[in-house]
């Protein structure tokens, strides 16, 4: 169980890494002022979206800045918490580890949905977004997971104290 720990850890920095470091980088861009971003994150942003096929992140429909907003005030935050969390090995990592996944499954969810339904849908562009999905359901599953082997541990040392 160690190893799987131990993956599903590393799957869950990485996630929080991306998400971390590219919201502030990408999506902010589609929801704060202009002139609150600096140019050159303006081209990695349209060179992103050309290079990619992002035609979403390139002009951002409604829901998509709703979904922004939600990552700025929430998401992005649980990112930053779950990375050190999980680095520092902090017990409370397991529950911004679920959170985060859960909200990231929801948002990718909706995502997908439109390029899905668009019909713009491109391999290239799949092959960004899916990971998420795959990141989100680990994120799960780990805060699951994690949440009750400690409680099953120490029921089992209570046991032992009562014996004694």
């Amino acid at each position: 169980m160690g190893v799987v720990s131990a993956v599903a850890d590393a799957v869950v920095v990485l996630f929080s890494l991306t998400i971390t470091l590219s919201f502030p980088l990408l999506g902010a861009q589609s929801i704060l002022p202009r002139s609150l971003n600096p140019v050159p994150l303006q081209d990695v942003k349209r060179w992103y979206a050309d290079e990619f096929g992002d035609y979403l992140l390139a002009q951002p429909p409604a829901f998509l800045r709703g979904l922004f907003w939600l990552e700025l005030a929430f998401l992005w935050p649980l990112a930053v918490a779950t990375l050190y969390g999980v680095l520092a090995r902090r017990r409370w990592a397991a529950t911004t580890s679920l959170m985060a996944g859960v909200s990231t499954l929801t948002s990718t969810s909706a995502i997908l949905g439109e390029i899905l339904g668009s019909g713009r849908a491109t391999p290239r562009l799949l092959q960004l977004y899916v990971p998420y999905i795959v990141f989100s359901v680990v994120a799960i599953l780990r805060g699951l997971c994690s949440c009750s082997a400690p409680l099953l541990a120490s029921s089992a040392q209570k046991k032992k104290k009562k014996r004694v």
